[in-house]
């Protein structure tokens, strides 16, 4: 089942997505099961995805990368989440450190840090969220105090994507408690230098291809040039972040969502009850009719919300609406194929548990669905609500 976005792509830019598609078969696919069953992240494997080209997806072409747009990201997200989201997920943070540090005022993150990330030589990672502050990111508590050459930095942070191997974190802390979101500054946290401390890989239901954990700082000494963005700025960045985030992994869900389906059509063709094909019974056929319904919508929300942020439009509305979707149709949908499938689709060989997981992971992850209600309620106040 073809990928939403590839009729939108250049030769070159699909040229990429075969190779994506065809690592995707050779290395993730066959390996995503033995690695959540170890419960770890498969740095060799994100090594070999480097190796193609893919840590360095939007990075700009002056610093090495490919200077993809948006919408390239979007259809590598959607066709490799068909194997793994996990391993993707893990994948494109690496990538987003890479991107952002190709930006930074800081000619030694541009010239020594982005090499070596989209090399696959070190993995990198963004923290937001701490063991209190998750949703409401404007209530983090790491604090940042100005010292003899530079900041002191103390706090601890959790839930972080690629938290088990990442060696950079672009990481939020609070300068000013009294100035809420106004104090926050973006800082460039190195985990090999001393007062950093990380914290063991957490043991989820699935997904540990991602390495989420947390880590902690204490008298964690950051320089002048480590600040990213500035108090003022630095909240601004990391929502015009979320709110790509939010897309993409919208993007991941409908790849979770097209491979069940396909699996599900797949053995329904086959298999045969009652004289004909499972295919040809109308409950089963209407049932997967239904799951290609909301695909579709998917799919059509994930392609206008990625529109706009290619055009640097106002895309907060559109984002919440896609994860927002994505959230609300991805797990039952998925629950839906594995269904057709009888105790079949229970079989590890189909890959369609790791898919429930992830698609409970994604419904929390850059916003849960009750934070995208919550966007979705306010640009509606703003739009049609008292003048």
């Amino acid at each position: 089942m073809e990928g939403f976005l590839r009729g939108a792509l250049t030769a070159e830019e699909g040229a990429l997505l075969d190779s994506a598609a065809a690592f995707s078969e050779r290395t993730v696919r066959p390996n995503a099961n033995e690695w959540e069953r170890a419960r770890r992240q498969p740095v060799e494997a994100l090594r070999e995805a480097a190796s193609l080209g893919l840590l360095r997806l939007e990075t700009p072409t002056e610093q090495g990368g490919l200077g993809h747009r948006y919408l390239v990201k979007l259809a590598l997200c959607e066709e490799m989440s068909r194997a793994d989201m996990a391993f993707t997920f893990s994948m494109v943070n690496t990538q987003n450190v890479a991107s952002r540090l190709a930006l930074s005022p800081a000619a030694r993150h541009r010239d020594e840090h982005v090499p070596a990330l989209i090399s696959g030589g070190i993995f990198g990672a963004t923290a937001l969220s701490e063991p209190g502050a998750g949703s409401d990111f404007s209530a983090i508590r790491t604090r940042a105090e100005r010292t003899e050459g530079g900041w002191r930095l103390d706090g601890e942070k959790a839930w972080i994507t690629n938290a088990s191997i990442a060696d950079l974190f672009i990481t939020y802390v609070q300068t000013d408690p009294a100035a809420g979101w106004c104090g926050i500054a973006c800082f460039l946290v190195d985990a090999r230098k001393p007062g950093f401390t990380r914290r063991p890989a957490y043991d989820l239901m699935g997904g540990h291809a991602i390495g989420a954990g947390g880590f902690a700082l204490e008298n964690y000494i950051a320089s002048e040039d480590d600040m990213i963005a500035p108090p003022g700025e630095a909240f601004k960045l990391a929502m015009k972040g979320v709110n790509g985030a939010r897309v993409y992994v919208a993007a991941m869900c409908a790849g979770l969502l097209g491979n069940a389906l396909e699996t599900a059509l797949g053995y329904g063709a086959e298999r045969h009850a009652f004289g004909k094909s499972l295919l040809d019974h109308q409950g089963l056929n209407w049932s997967l009719g239904d799951v290609a319904n909301d695909l579709e919508a998917l799919r059509g929300l994930v392609a206008h919300a990625g529109g706009l942020i290619d055009r640097e439009e106002d895309a907060v509305m559109a984002a919440a609406h896609a994860k927002k979707f994505a959230g609300r149709v991805t797990l039952p949908r998925i629950a839906d194929c594995i269904q057709s499938m009888g105790a079949a689709g229970l079989r590890e060989e189909y890959g369609l548990h790791r898919h429930l997981a992830c698609a409970r992971i994604a419904a929390y992850t850059d916003g849960s669905t009750e934070i995208m209600n919550d966007r979705i309620g306010a640009g509606l106040l703003k739009a049609y609500g008292p003048a």
